[in-house]
Order: C-alpha cells, then sequence, then structure tokens
C-alpha cells in the first residue's frame, strides 16, 4: 500500500531497531531518527516519488528528546495528507524495560537520577502519544524474533484490507495475558489435552490435538457464538474507522487449546495470515 505512512514510537528499549527491520524486510520505505519538523514533507515526497513502498515509516524518539505534542501535530499534518497515516507506539513493562538496559548496559536517553526514575519520566512523558496511537504492541512478553513475526503479521500488505486489519493471537493466562490486544476470549473450559500423556508433547497445530479440541461439543458451541459475533463486529468496527484490531484466544498455557481454536477462527473468518502463537514453544 503505497500510500501507508507509520510513525513509530514507544519506550526507550521496547524494540523499535527490531520494528523497524521487520518493516525494512516487508518492503517499506524507513527513516530513522529524522528531526520530527522534516517528517511531514519528506513523508509526502515519499509517497508521491515514483518508486512503489509498502509503505514510508518514521521511527522516532530514539534520541531521548521527543516533544509529544509537536508529534501528535506533525500526525495531524500526515493525517490530512494521508488517509492511512497511523501511530504505531511500542511498550513494555518498567521491570522488563530494567532487565534491557541492565543486561545491554546502556545509559536510558531521558535523564534521571536512576533507571528506574528515567523509565517512569519517559513513559509520563509519552502518554498523551500511546493514548493516540492506532496500534500499541507489548513486546514485555515476547522476544525479538516474536515482536519481528508480530509486525509481519500486522503490516504485511497481503494481510486484510486496506481499511482494517485483524490479527489473532493465541496465549496462556499462566504467562499472562497480552496487554496489546482488543478483545479476549477464554477457551479454558475445555478438556485439556495436557494431560493426556499422547498429546501432551504436541500442540494445536497438529492434527491430533486440533481434532480433540474441536471434537468437544463445548468448542463448537463456542465457535458458533464468537464466529459471527466476529462476523458482525468487524463491519462495525470499519464503520468507526478502526484501523486494526487483534482478537486474542487463551488457555491455561497457550499450547493446545488456544491455538487450535484461534487457527479455527481463522479458517472461518477467511483470514489469509497466520496466527502469532505467543507461547507454543514455553
Amino acid at each position: 500500500m503505497k500510500n501507508e505512512v507509520l510513525l513509530v514510537t514507544g519506550m526507550s528499549g521496547a524494540g523499535r531497531t527490531t520494528a523497524s527491520a521487520a518493516l525494512d524486510d516487508l518492503g517499506w520505505f524507513v527513516i530513522d531518527n529524522m528531526p520530527p519538523e522534516l517528517i511531514a514533507r519528506v513523508g509526502e515526497l515519499a509517497t508521491a516519488g515514483p518508486l512503489v513502498y509498502a509503505g514510508v515509516a518514521f521511527i522516532v524518539g530514539r534520541s531521548g528528546r521527543v516533544e509529544p505534542d509537536f508529534l501528535l501535530e506533525v500526525v495531524r499534518q500526515l493525517k490530512e495528507q494521508h488517509e492511512h497515516a497511523k501511530i504505531l507506539f511500542l511498550e513494555a513493562p518498567d521491570d522488563v524495560l530494567i532487565r534491557r538496559f541492565e543486561g545491554n548496559r546502556r545509559r536510558h536517553p531521558f535523564p534521571a537520577a536512576t533507571l528506574a526514575e528515567s523509565i517512569a519520566g519517559e513513559r509520563a512523558q509519552l502518554q498523551s502519544l500511546r493514548d493516540a496511537a492506532d496500534l500499541v504492541i507489548d513486546t514485555g512478553s515476547i522476544n525479538t524474533n516474536q515482536l519481528r513475526s508480530r509486525m509481519v503479521e500486522i503490516f504485511n500488505e497481503e494481510n486484510g484490507s486496506d481499511s482494517l486489519r485483524v490479527s489473532l493471537v493465541s496465549f496462556g493466562y499462566s504467562n499472562g495475558i497480552p496487554r496489546d490486544v482488543d478483545l479476549v476470549f477464554d477457551c479454558r473450559f475445555l478438556p485439556n489435552p495436557h494431560w493426556i500423556d499422547e498429546l501432551r508433547p504436541l500442540t494445536g497445530l497438529d492434527k491430533q490435538v486440533s481434532a480433540y479440541v474441536l471434537e468437544q461439543e463445548a468448542a463448537q458451541h463456542f465457535l458458533n457464538d464468537v464466529v459471527p459475533m466476529l462476523e458482525w463486529q468487524i463491519p462495525a468496527f470499519v464503520k468507526e474507522g478502526k484501523a486494526y484490531l487483534s482478537i486474542a484466544i487463551g488457555c491455561t498455557g497457550g499450547r493446545h487449546r488456544s491455538v487450535a481454536i484461534a487457527e479455527e477462527i481463522r479458517r472461518r473468518l477467511n483470514l489469509q495470515h497466520e496466527v502469532f502463537h505467543r507461547d507454543i514453544a514455553r
């Protein structure tokens, strides 16, 4: 989609470098750390040029001198120029960001007496951008490869329509509910394949597990309720102008029931992209 423009920002240490690389791999024209006052003009030039890109992405905030009010004004200008201009905000819990900075021994860009105070100060400074974001990705419970997969799932040009991109996530409640999803469905009421010896080492992607889960009468009842609801909700979200819709399906560990159910919802909704199975390898 040549006229799609994305402003990527968020907490330091939350994964902007990984997000930038993923967009570049998807054929986006990625511009890193450009002065905010030039973004609107460059965005106009980039989308009007002869070369065709999947989109234009501006990675901002790396210097630690982000002025949220000015960036919001820049985004307002971008949205006047481009129908599909959006904000992506990357975040992670404080304890995760502390571990990441202590692990790589980098200095946090927000000046403060302690690392914890730097993170708290930056979070407060960026709150208005986070509130205005069209899409928020919480990277606290996913690794670098999973973030790349999540970006591909959402921003692959082949995934979804221009107006709304629908993504599915499976997860385990034992590892925490994803904080960056819109709708959450719980399938822990279904019999757990974990307690069947021959199914325990498999996942919901294996035919034996999928068959066991989907053959349950309760699973069919669940699917026959949820899928029709999503079929009318998705057009309603489109009508309201929502750009991204993330649907999460959870079970206890995130390896069996939620995986099988999420895959079946994807099939019934005829979504072309893969489901992001957050906890399948745990």
